[in-house]
């Protein structure tokens, strides 16, 4: 059986009390909610803080704000997202949230957590011992990427399910240090590397999110994956349009997950902007948005089917958006 590595146990019970550990801790900190991609990465020995800073005793981070828009507190469970119906003008975020793993895995994972996901590689996320046999790659200081070993940088993928879905939705996030607190849109707390992937400090808290009012907007989120359940997604698209009386597109959004190392904003949401969600309107867009997706070696299923299976997704979530007018 894997074991994880020693660590010192803190369980603070404010946001205050958190960030002051982070702060003095620094890097060789790192917080604990649902664990439950943490504490298999540890088992792996892929990471291996020295302290662990539990959140389940910090209330707040586990608090529901309905007002003009939502606030909602990192620590809400993904079961918490998928089953409120309060969420239900953000439709996009109930099926990214109700799509990750299993019920139990939902039951512990956080909003929080699934935001800050580690990357995922077929050849970084397996045991140490196979690792080593094969030579560490570069986001374990390593030397080559062997997805892409001629490259420079590691190609490791962006696999949260609530990220895209979050964005298609312009949710922003707040971050809290000792020092401060800043509010970030979400797109902005990801960089396209696969080693150092976000944009948050050592000593930075992701604490809330934050989305304005759904009013005029539908959302939806497609997931590809091999298996119906537990596995995360080869291919994933978030779709958010809003319309005004007539059914005609006034604002539109297309964010694809899991074909790069960050979400992936596609501008191909503008040719619907001024026409009506029409098979021909929703045909083009689809086309031009595919050509985002470049597929690396780096997940499960066919580079070439993966590539297709973008267009189709995109086509399909459109669809159901339509069929909702329709209906």
């Amino acid at each position: 059986m894997m074991r994880c590595p020693p660590f010192d146990y803190r369980a603070p019970d404010s946001i205050e009390e958190v960030v002051a550990i982070l702060d003095g801790e620094g890097p060789r900190a790192r917080v604990i909610a649902g664990g439950t991609d943490l504490v298999p990465n540890m088992k792996r020995r892929h990471q291996n803080p020295a302290v662990l800073v539990a959140l389940r005793k910090v209330r707040e981070l586990r608090a529901f704000r309905n007002g003009h828009g939502v606030e909602l507190g990192a620590a809400l469970t993904l079961s918490d997202i998928a089953d409120d119906d309060r969420l239900d003008p953000y439709r996009a975020l109930r099926c990214a949230a109700s799509s990750v793993a299993t019920p139990h895995i939902r039951n512990a994972g956080t909003l929080g957590g699934n935001l800050c996901l580690d990357t995922r590689c077929n050849y970084y996320n397996q045991n140490f011992e196979w690792r080593k046999s094969i030579d560490f790659c570069m986001k374990e200081q390593g030397e080559v990427c062997w997805v892409a070993p001629g490259s420079p940088r590691c190609w490791a993928v962006s696999s949260t399910d609530t990220a895209p879905a979050l964005i298609a939705l312009d949710a922003r996030v707040q971050l809290v240090s000792k020092a401060d607190t800043r509010e970030i849109p979400l797109a902005a707390l990801y960089k396209d590397d696969g080693i150092d992937y976000l944009h948050r400090k050592p000593n930075e808290l992701l604490a809330r999110v934050v989305l304005g009012d759904a009013a005029g907007w539908s959302s939806t989120y497609w997931k590809c994956r091999r298996r119906g359940a537990i596995d995360f997604p080869v291919l994933s698209v978030a779709v958010a349009v809003k319309r005004d009386g007539s059914g005609t597109v006034t604002d539109a959004r297309i964010v694809f997950g899991a074909v790069a190392s960050h979400p992936v904003v596609s501008d191909a949401a503008r040719l619907l902007v001024g026409d009506k969600l029409t098979a021909d309107a929703i045909d083009a867009c689809a086309i031009k948005a595919s050509k985002l997706a470049k597929p690396l070696d780096n997940t499960d299923y066919t580079i070439g089917w993966r590539k297709k299976v973008a267009r189709a997704y995109v086509k399909g979530a459109l669809e159901e958006l339509a069929d909702q007018t329709r209906s």
